[in-house]
């Protein structure tokens, strides 16, 4: 059985434009399962429908079509069990700013029936560095503080199955490394991990399977280690202080003064640094390394801007 499943999923809401036209589709029959176990990205462009699938996921937003079980359980049907099931970390820093932090803890422990909760308590504010802030006032915490929080209140219940939306937007390193920690943690301990993130080299280095998806459409899923085999072999990186011909710039990835060709091979790399110089530019800190997942990422989606023709939210 599944952790999580998605069984031909769409999304669609009326066009603002009025009856007349077309439903704007914020997914379109997307199909996937995450194993119980799995440590599993999400990945896509603003707008892709990865928050979409989240909210359907967890009850905030019905699909128009298909079916989405968590566990087996129905996330409409057995909304309750379903719901049990699962922690969910949102994007936005949500908290009640009447309870400090373990008054909070134990009232999230209620809402799921959960009793004599403690231990459990106690363990996720150390793990999160929380410990001492466990009386202060929500209000009080900072936003890396209340972020850390989030994470408190998702596992509270001890949920099989976590979703991170996010979880690290905005935040210190410190915060990252400690959540990364305990997260993976977890995931050794038997716990699925779902997890969206604009932070490409978090989900190469913790997801071991990963799914992309472009306006409302999963347009990659597969093993991490098959995706970035299937990417170009070494990328040329360089600097330069002037722009590159409009030709060699549509072929670059360009970042401020970092300059980035996908290269297969050794005649490849020459090509394009003799190209560089016949146009009168100097190349400086050259390196060639090998594709990361930002690169296959944005492979995938350049190949994809033209085939679809809706924008999801």
């Amino acid at each position: 059985m599944p952790a999580i499943s998605f069984q031909s999923v769409s999304k669609a809401y009326p066009s603002p434009r009025g009856p007349s036209h077309n439903a704007f589709m914020a997914l379109d029959g997307v199909s996937l399962d995450i194993e119980q176990g799995e440590f599993f990205g999400l990945l896509g462009p603003n707008g892709a429908g990865k928050t979409t699938m989240i909210s359907i996921l967890a009850g905030l937003t019905r699909a128009t079509s298909g079916r989405v079980t968590v566990l087996g359980s129905d996330v409409q049907v057995d909304y309750a069990q379903a719901r049990r099931k699962l922690g969910v970390v949102p994007q936005e820093l949500v908290f009640d700013p009447f309870f400090n932090v373990r008054e909070a803890l134990l009232f999230q422990s209620g809402y799921f029936g959960v009793r004599n909760n403690g231990a459990w308590i106690d363990e996720l504010l150390e793990s999160l560095g929380l410990a001492d802030k466990a009386g202060s006032n929500m209000r009080q915490l900072s936003g890396g503080m209340k972020r850390r929080m989030l994470v408190a209140q998702a596992l509270v219940h001890k949920p099989p199955v976590i979703v991170l939306d996010e979880p690290t937007a905005g935040v210190d390193v410190e915060l990252r490394q400690t959540l990364w920690h305990f997260i993976a943690k977890l995931n050794k301990q038997g716990n699925t991990v779902l997890l969206t993130t604009h932070y490409l080299e978090e989900a190469e280095a913790l997801c071991g399977r990963i799914a992309m998806l472009k306006s409302g459409r999963v347009v990659a899923l597969d093993r991490t280690s098959e995706l970035l085999k299937a990417a170009s072999s070494n990328v040329l990186r360089f600097k330069l202080d002037a722009e590159l011909p409009p030709e060699l710039a549509a072929k670059a990835r360009i970042t401020g003064r970092i300059v980035q060709f996908p290269a297969h091979d050794a005649l490849e790399i020459e090509n394009y640094l003799v190209a560089v110089r016949m146009a009168g530019l100097h190349a400086e800190d050259v390196e060639i390394r090998k594709a990361d997942l930002e690169d296959v990422f944005l492979d995938v989606m350049t190949k994809h801007r033209d085939s679809v023709a809706g924008v999801a939210l």
